[in-house]
């Protein structure tokens, strides 16, 4: 469900159309958006808080033999959400399971991966590694 939520719409609806061309999902819950409350602590471990609201976008399907597929992200995207919500009901089915693997979760989670490495290497540029000079006096 991680890339699904994460997956851009064209690598969602691209392998949908081409390897399920006929697949009739029906909605139980059509594209919907709606704010979540976001909650910190402070060090991780401290008192939570209302950090704020962001906004989401929820869907649920059901495609043939009763699998449901959930589908929720971050954002205003109710055709992304609903077209997530696909790619789970269609991950639910074992026979369709290695076909969803391969054709949109291992893209997925492969550009995810470069882009965390990216953003990675960009902050490790701007590192700053502060070190003290011993002088050789000493102060009395």
């Amino acid at each position: 469900m991680a890339a699904f939520a994460r997956a851009r719409t064209s690598e969602l609806a691209e392998p949908v159309a081409r390897l399920w061309p006929d697949l009739a999902a029906r909605d139980l819950r059509a594209p919907e958006i709606g704010l979540v409350m976001l909650r910190g602590r402070i060090g991780g471990d401290g008192a939570a808080f209302n950090l704020g609201e962001a906004t989401v976008t929820r869907a649920v399907v059901e495609i043939k033999g009763g699998y449901r597929g959930y589908g929720q992200r971050l954002g205003r995207e109710p055709a992304t959400a609903r077209l997530a919500a696909v790619a789970d009901a269609l991950w639910q089915n074992e026979q369709e399971r290695a076909r969803v693997e391969a054709e949109i979760v291992t893209p997925v989670t492969r550009r995810l991966a470069a882009e965390s490495l990216q953003a990675k290497s960009e902050a490790a540029a701007t590192k700053v590694d502060f070190f003290t000079l011993v002088r050789g006096e000493s102060e009395p």
